[in-house]
């Protein structure tokens, strides 16, 4: 065989393997980068691979520290060292950082209305988003909050709910496979839900983006879940409809894997679809399975962050699963139009 035939060879061949055989991504036109579970005192390899992906948006999924305490000082401390590592600090400098917050950072694991230091505790979350001292956040209970990005070619809206100020108890499970059991309650609280329902309603957005810490479609693996829950996924697939709300996607962190899941609903044209995205600093290595029938794809196990890509004209949007020096760990692309 001819040197230069096989070389062709051996080039097509490389072409093919891996991550190079997965087709590029043209230049979107709104990138989101989002993701949760990050211990302040761990190493923290990703920063640099988020930026590499060049987002409009970082948004923070929920344990953003991992600070269980009623201390605020050492709280505080937790939300500095976190604060001032440098890939964070750079990402900082470089695009608009929002987020909710999940148990660790709330104060308490798995959390609830019951805690006792939830007042302080989101001043402090406050304090580390630099809300400003006379925000009507700090005054409201809670620390949902939405922002709209505008561009040239179409608006993205972003929804963060807060699934610990408001939640009610969770119901332990005799299964010794599982923690919770379902039950009747709220995750979100009268006072949430009626600003939820305001909030898609009233939406014009192309894109509507809702983040909650919990994930929402994944509901049989006993851990924390809008499953716990069942007449809140109603509700909330119920007012999905009802609002007439624009090109819907759901977010969460949380599990320590990251992965995908997507439900049909019936009036609904799309598959409503959540993007899971957890952890930034370690994750569940250890993962040999669990069930959940509206899984589409693969678990992800490995150190992760999410990115959206967005385009407007076409109504898609391009998620993907990364890791550590930007390997892309697997993709899903949604089609709305």
């Amino acid at each position: 065989m001819r040197p230069v035939k096989l070389l062709l060879i051996i080039a097509f061949l490389l072409s093919s393997c891996g991550g190079t055989s997965i087709k590029k991504t043209p230049n979107p036109d709104f990138t989101l980068a989002f993701g949760s579970c990050s211990q302040e005192n761990k190493q923290q390899p990703l920063w640099k691979a988020v930026l590499k992906n060049e987002p409009d948006v970082f948004v923070w999924g929920g344990d953003n520290i991992y600070a269980d305490t009623d201390k605020p000082i050492v709280m505080q401390a937790a939300y500095e060292e976190q604060k001032n590592k440098p890939g964070y600090q750079k990402l900082l400098n470089a695009v608009p950082v929002l987020g909710t917050w999940d148990d660790h950072d709330y104060g308490l694991n798995d959390g609830g209305k019951e805690w006792h230091f939830k007042e302080i505790s989101q001043q402090l979350f406050l304090d580390f988003f630099d809300v400003p001292v006379n925000s009507p956040r700090r005054n409201r209970k809670g620390v949902y909050h939405s922002e709209v990005f505008e561009t040239e070619k179409g608006s993205i809206k972003i929804i963060l709910l807060d699934t610990r100020y408001f939640r009610d108890p969770l119901v332990l499970s005799a299964n010794p496979d599982k923690r919770y059991d379902p039950s009747k309650g709220t995750i979100l609280g009268e006072q949430q839900w009626e600003w939820l329902e305001d909030e898609l309603r009233n939406s014009e957005a192309d894109f509507n983006v809702i983040l909650s810490s919990i994930q929402i479609l994944s509901v049989e693996h006993g851990f924390e879940t809008w499953g716990n829950f069942p007449s809140e996924i109603d509700k909330l697939t119920d007012l999905i409809l009802s609002s007439e709300a624009k090109n819907i996607i759901l977010l969460s962190g949380d599990r320590h894997i990251s992965e995908f899941s997507a439900v049909k609903i019936q009036g609904l044209k799309y598959p409503l679809t959540e993007f899971t995205s957890s952890g930034l600093t370690h994750a569940y290595e250890d993962f040999d399975g669990e069930p959940n029938s509206n899984r589409v794809g693969e678990v992800v196990s490995e150190k992760s962050f999410g990115v959206l890509k967005f385009n407007f004209k076409k109504q898609t949007v391009e998620m993907e699963m990364r890791g550590e020096q930007n390997k892309l760990q697997q993709q899903h692309k949604l089609e709305f139009n």
